[in-house]
């Protein structure tokens, strides 16, 4: 099969093919794998401002590498240009190169997009099957971007979702998103009350860009599961202090990647707002656990989220496995 990932050259997998080959299912258990093994290296990610290049505003370059002996090396790489909109382009563009563990030899490059959005989804819904109540079949997607396509159906796979809220700054993004979660047949909704909708959540997720807190802990109704996707800069936040105040646990993706880049959880630090201890742990403790956390009916959990490389790596790694045992049974 010409450029199959079975031989030496690498194989290019477009975003199509990265949904294909990443079903909910296995890529939970992948991240689950991932996140409770102890081989993985994830060095932080690198930030280089791009002077000279782009617009009046400075672009930026990512690089998120990880490696372990039994899923290989990979990075992924973004671009995030700020003035694009003007060229009618997407502001964030980017690639995964996943190579060979035991030779470096490069065996895909897989669209960044997809891959992030789904294993961001499956994180948070990872979390959820730890912290969340078991019969949570109420779920509110705060925020109308592109994870609002993903969040509820991850979620969906670890809860008996019934119904799903969707709340946006535009009412009429609101309606758009419903409506093509209904056409992935979930039964979706628009609200336009964000503090009505809110009261009848059993799991909150936002997933917004905003910079001030959109959540206020005084509508968050005994036993609710927050899943806090947005905000992973310092000055973003999505949730305000008396969201911290009424929480039980409080967990995250990475302790080291929350407490640098979550605004949410270090404006609400140092508000004094939440007390260190009351921060948990993170989803390797959860995974490594293997078991929900005890809970009463009426805690509110919170989980914050700003991404993992070694989320990419797993993610990436089931990719291909998936596109080559398709490859070997496909006709010819």
């Amino acid at each position: 099969m010409e450029n199959s990932p079975l031989t030496s050259s690498p194989v290019f997998i477009d975003a199509a093919s990265v949904a294909r080959h990443l079903p909910w299912p296995e890529l939970l258990q992948a991240l689950h794998g991932a996140f409770a093994a102890t081989d993985l290296s994830t060095p932080t990610r690198a930030h280089h401002h791009m002077e000279g290049m782009g617009g009046t505003s400075t672009p930026v370059l990512l690089s998120m590498p990880a490696w372990s002996p039994r899923l290989g090396v990979g990075v992924k790489l973004v671009t995030v240009y700020p003035d694009n909109a003007s060229l009618n382009l997407p502001s964030i563009h980017g690639l995964y190169v996943l190579m060979d563990g035991a030779s470096g030899r490069p065996q895909a490059v897989l669209d960044a997009g997809e891959l992030t959005a789904r294993r961001t989804a499956a994180a948070s819904a990872l979390a959820s099957r730890f912290l969340s109540r078991p019969d949570s079949a109420t779920l509110l997607m705060v925020g109308t971007g592109r994870l609002s396509q993903y969040l509820p159906l991850a979620h969906a796979q670890v809860r008996p979702i019934k119904r799903v809220l969707v709340w946006g700054r535009s009412p009429a993004k609101a309606q758009e998103s419903a409506q093509a979660l209904q056409a992935q047949g979930v039964n979706a909704v628009p609200v336009t009350g964000l503090q009505e909708a809110c009261a009848e959540a059993d799991i909150i997720s936002c997933a917004t860009l905003s910079k001030t807190s959109l959540l206020h802990g005084d509508w968050l109704r005994p036993g609710t599961h927050v899943d806090l996707v947005g905000a992973f800069t310092p000055q973003m936040r999505e949730a305000d202090d008396e969201v911290f105040k009424r929480a039980a646990s409080v967990w995250c993706d990475t302790t080291a990647g929350a407490l640098a880049e979550a605004g949410d959880l270090i404006q609400s630090l140092a508000s004094g707002a939440l007390e260190p201890e009351r921060i948990k742990g993170d989803l390797l403790r959860l995974c490594q656990a293997g078991q929900p956390v005890p809970r009463h009916d009426a805690d509110i959990t919170v989980f914050k989220s700003v991404g993992a490389a070694l989320e990419d790596l797993a993610a990436a790694r089931l990719c291909l496995e998936h596109l080559s045992r398709d490859s070997i049974f496909s006709p010819t």
